[in-house]
């Protein structure tokens, strides 16, 4: 695990701290070494080993806690916000350090932080937790263009919201629109293809409409809407006051 604080032992040396979680396995002391030696060079520190903690700047001390948490060969890493007490520019440099750690050991990373930057960045799948339940787990494009509900789409980036009730959907096909056609419903959707049914909405209060609810009914019907996720064109949507 790799906390925000580093909790590094301050009475130790660089290599001891690497090589106290090996001693507490009872790993050889030839074998722990190597082992040392490797997470020293994984982490760009092989000339300071002798060091304190003290000694190092913020960046170097989390990637001593990294490399830490690391030279046992765990096979799930847990990282409470590990770059929080980072100023902005050491806590880039570390997300592409960590990134490049990741994908060069394979080793699955459990990454916990509130910062959607961050998040979007550095990982493979995103969960959106609202409290402590699961939102929406999904690769970052995905989050990001799709997400399944209002708290997502507000959470993750910046997004307009139409607040909308569907009332019905009709089939345009080889008839007339009726009130669809009235209210400015047209016949293009997805990319320009015809389609053949029209979405007619109507304005409607926050209390009586759910945005991602309604952007999934207006997906069923084929004319791909998103009311609670990015602006895009869909001349396929009308909406009347």
């Amino acid at each position: 695990m790799v906390f925000q604080n580093y909790a590094l032992f301050p009475h130790m040396t660089v290599e001891e701290n690497l090589a106290f979680p090996l001693k507490v396995r009872k790993i050889g002391r030839a074998e722990a070494e190597t082992r040392v030696k490797r997470a020293l060079d994984m982490i760009r520190l092989g000339a300071h080993g002798k060091r304190r903690p003290g000694q190092l700047s913020g960046g170097q001390q989390q990637r001593v806690a990294l490399a830490r948490a690391l030279v046992f060969d765990p096979k799930l890493v847990l990282m409470d916000e590990p770059l929080g007490a980072l100023d902005k520019h050491l806590r880039e440099q570390m997300q592409l350090e960590i990134k490049h750690i990741h994908q060069d050991l394979g080793v699955t990373m459990v990454y916990v932080t509130h910062d959607q930057s961050e998040a979007l960045t550095m990982s493979d799948r995103i969960a959106v937790f609202n409290d402590g339940v699961i939102q929406q787990l999904a690769t970052p494009a995905e989050l990001y263009e799709r997400p399944q509900n209002a708290f997502v789409a507000q959470f993750i980036g910046e997004n307009n919201r139409l607040h909308g009730k569907v009332i019905a959907i009709r089939d345009l096909q080889g008839g007339s629109a009726g009130r669809g056609q009235r209210a400015g419903v047209g016949n293009q959707c997805r990319g320009g293809r015809s389609a053949d049914r029209a979405v007619v909405a109507t304005g409607a209060s926050e209390a009586e409409s759910d945005a991602g609810l309604a952007a999934q009914r207006l997906q069923r019907a084929g004319c791909g809407g998103d009311l609670s996720g990015r602006p895009r064109a869909n001349p396929g949507l009308g909406l009347r006051p």
